[in-house]
């Protein structure tokens, strides 16, 4: 089908594009007769279809945050839910009202006693805050390689959540309450984003995933992403070539934090509370399954294993709790069966392809 895809003339992508993304913002008033137990409030134990498509988005821009450091620049990071953590408790401490950080921004500043940062600019705040985090932790790490980058990493992710538990500013095992959300108002009056009506947080995930696959696409394909991909196949032989590998593995861990932080952002508005107990080591191996079963450097790959790890348990709810033993079962066979994941990477296919033509006369 791949191959197919890529013999069309564009203005048929165009509007195949165009089809696929209707159908995408279509998804939560999906009705068609005879595919309505699809939708995860087929049974009546299931969750809300649209919450669970907002879930699905925000998991899916995660997976494609961490497939910039283990797909592209070939670092193992088993601690991005750290990054995650980080997002989800900028928009809190700093857009909460019932927050420590804002309660000593009014006394400190003379502000009135209702004043708190804008949902808008508690966006790039994240960003920055993960951004920084991401440097902070990979420069003096990412000398390290394999198995000890990996160590490191999951050390992080542990010290975030165990620093916000027992942290006062950020209300300890409690958490912090009352996060905001993006403004808005319907025709009635009621919030736009309110709590009953999950489509609009669908619409706007899934909008915010869209840039982000733009974006990430173009960065693969840049001089950057090309650096990258010479990292993971090897390291040395791309700083013989004159790449420097830790400046750009530096970059990787700076933009896959940033990802990781926005979707915690998205993830904390939508809940509107955050505490500790939503940042476990499981989620953060859930997060790498995701990378390595979908197919590691190709962000279709990682979007198709995001979605299937995120989709299955909550429409078989019933096995809800042997959901660690199916993970844990996928990442046994399907490295087996396919190594390079579902939807393997037709890039770095072609370049093992030749690497493996251009040894075999020599041996």
């Amino acid at each position: 089908m791949r191959d197919r895809w890529a013999t069309l003339p564009g203005w048929q992508k165009l509007i195949g594009l165009a089809a696929f993304i209707g159908f995408l913002y279509y998804l939560p008033l999906f009705g068609i007769p005879g595919l309505n137990y699809l939708r995860t409030d087929a049974i009546a134990q299931g969750t809300s279809w649209a919450a669970t498509l907002f879930t699905i988005s925000i998991y899916v821009i995660i997976a494609i945050g961490l497939n910039v450091v283990i797909g592209l620049a070939g670092l193992l990071d088993l601690g991005y839910v750290g990054f995650f953590a980080i997002g989800a408790y900028s928009v809190g401490l700093f857009g909460s009202p019932d927050s420590k950080v804002v309660a000593w921004m009014r006394e400190e500043f003379n502000l009135s006693q209702d004043w708190a940062v804008s949902w808008a600019i508690c966006i790039p705040i994240a960003i920055a805050l993960t951004m920084i985090s991401g440097v902070i932790l990979g420069w003096p790490t990412l000398r390290l390689r394999g198995d000890y980058l990996a160590i490191v990493t999951l050390g992080f992710g542990e010290i975030i959540r165990i620093t916000a538990r027992n942290s006062e500013f950020t209300g300890g095992p409690q958490g912090i309450t009352s996060i905001p959300g993006p403004p808005g108002e319907k025709a009635d009056g009621t919030r736009l984003f309110g709590v009953i009506d999950i489509k609009p947080w669908y619409w706007m995930a899934l909008t915010v995933l869209l840039i982000v696959i733009f974006l990430v696409r173009r960065l693969e394909h840049s001089r950057v992403g090309r650096a990258w991909l010479a990292i993971r196949e090897d390291e040395d032989a791309a700083s013989v070539m004159g790449v420097y590998g830790f400046k750009f593995k530096l970059w990787a861990f700076a933009i896959g934090a940033a990802l990781g932080g926005l979707s915690g952002v998205l993830f904390a508005s939508r809940q509107g509370y955050v505490d500790p107990a939503n940042f476990s080591l499981e989620l953060s191996i859930m997060f790498v399954a995701m990378v390595v079963i979908g197919g590691p450097g190709n962000m279709a790959g990682v979007a198709v294993g995001a979605i299937l790890l995120t989709y299955i348990p909550e429409r078989f709810r019933e096995l809800s709790d042997y959901r660690p033993l199916m993970v844990g079962l996928a990442l046994v066979i399907i490295p087996i069966l396919r190594p390079q994941g579902l939807i393997p990477s037709r890039r770095r296919a072609r370049e093992l392809k030749d690497r493996e033509e251009a040894v075999a006369p020599s041996a």
